[in-house]
């Protein structure tokens, strides 16, 4: 009860929007007779001018608040438990072991195997049970290419899953001791679209490295960054780094050291070897960033040591797509409206019973514009909050009363009797 409590006392202290207190706006533009749920996608100027995690960000139907649903289809992925090999061993010459796999849809399978400088073909076939007649998935290439500077690839790309048990025969120089164990990967319910943020600058030579700069706005989502090599060179294996670096205020020359964002390499690999066929590329680098609540510098550092530097068509910088979708009242005009600091998240009984109708009218929106009723929120702060110095010299004026007192106390306990 006295949470409860604690809870009503917060939210009635809580600042109300108001139209009035908003500094920005933006039109909705609905389909003709729209009626139901709509969905508009949510753009990185929103994010960038908004507070942060869009708190700010309300829905209004003329001058009523109308509730709404960010949606982007995608649920953030927990890391996976590793799958211990069961039966392992050797069979016809070739490395054979049977996995339980997760009771779920599952894609891309990691092999965790020990060992460098090989290359194997892995057989996948799949099973509800370990007794059923298993079925054919598919014939995938694991590879290791470190004495030639190529990096290394133990990657099934298996299409969507759910066999409970999967079958493994790897051809090649594998032992059964050198597997440690498998990760699936869980299949996202719906494939994720993406909105390119940005297109990252030309790479500088520095050294044996390639380097790019960019700035991106405050509070804008980053979720992957795509790299678009050109043909030449064909196969490569680069590390890469991306960095952050706050833009400090102009004249503000404090040192601010700049964080690592992600780290991980880009792989171009078509070449026949042995007589198997090796396609692999993993050029994105994903992320989950929700954005820094201050404008900031991004580096993306290459490593090319002794190699010619990739050249890239394009390198972009990507969000995924996140709509917001609300429900229609035919005939009515409908507005966004943010820039307003002193407000928290929204809290709708909508977000309860949303579900995404197939049928949705598809909402784009329009031009950010200065709100022409803003007018700056009174400021309710406590005196104390809005003067704090004052506060100080009161205290330091207490301190010097009690210092005196003690001092004039000290002298007289200190006086000879007569």
């Amino acid at each position: 009860m006295k949470l409860i409590a604690a809870m009503l006392l917060i939210a009635a202290a809580a600042p109300a929007p108001e139209i009035r207190y908003f500094r920005l706006q933006r039109p909705i533009n609905l389909p003709q007779n729209a009626a139901g749920q709509a969905c508009v996608v949510l753009d990185a100027q929103i994010f960038s001018h908004a507070a942060s995690g869009l708190s700010d960000l309300r829905l209004y139907r003329g001058a009523d608040e109308t509730p709404y649903v960010i949606h982007s289809g995608w649920r953030n992925q927990s890391a996976q438990p590793a799958i211990v090999p069961l039966n392992r061993g050797v069979r016809a010459g070739k490395t054979v072991f049977d996995a339980a796999m997760p009771d779920a849809e599952y894609s891309d399978v990691l092999l965790n195997l020990v060992g460098q400088n090989f290359l194997a073909s892995v057989t996948v076939t799949g099973s509800q049970s370990m007794s059923s007649r298993p079925i054919r998935i598919g014939t995938y290439t694991v590879f290791d290419f470190s004495s030639q500077h190529l990096g290394r690839s133990t990657i099934l790309h298996l299409p969507h899953s759910n066999f409970r048990f999967l079958h493994f025969e790897i051809s090649g120089p594998i032992k059964p001791d050198q597997l440690v164990n498998v990760v699936a990967a869980a299949a996202p319910p719906i494939e994720p679209k993406y909105l390119t943020i940005l297109s990252a600058g030309q790479f500088a030579r520095d050294s044996k490295k390639s380097v790019a700069r960019f700035n991106l706005p405050p509070n804008v989502p980053v979720d992957r960054i795509v790299f678009s090599p050109i043909a030449l060179p064909v196969n490569f294996s680069r590390a890469v780094e991306v960095q952050a670096t706050e833009i400090k205020a102009e004249g503000d020359s404090a040192a601010v050291e700049p964080s690592t964002v992600l780290s991980g390499n880009l792989l171009r690999i078509h070449r026949v070897q042995d007589n198997r066929h090796i396609d692999e590329e993993q050029l994105v680098l994903a992320t989950s960033i929700s954005g820094f609540p201050f404008p900031t510098l991004w580096t993306i550092t290459i490593e090319n040591g002794d190699d010619v530097p990739v050249v890239f068509s394009n390198v972009q910088v990507q969000m995924r797509e996140r709509n917001l979708c609300f429900e229609v009242a035919p005939g009515s005009v409908y507005a966004l409206y943010y820039g307003d600091n002193a407000l928290t998240a929204p809290r709708y009984d909508y977000a309860a019973w949303f579900a995404l109708q197939p049928s949705a009218s598809v909402a784009t929106l329009g031009v950010e514009n200065a709100n022409p009723a803003f007018q700056e929120r009174p400021d309710q702060r406590a005196f104390t909050e809005k003067h704090p110095v004052l506060l100080w010299i009161v205290l330091a004026v207490v301190i010097l009363l009690l210092g005196l007192v003690a001092l004039g106390t000290a002298q007289q306990t200190q006086r000879p009797a007569p």
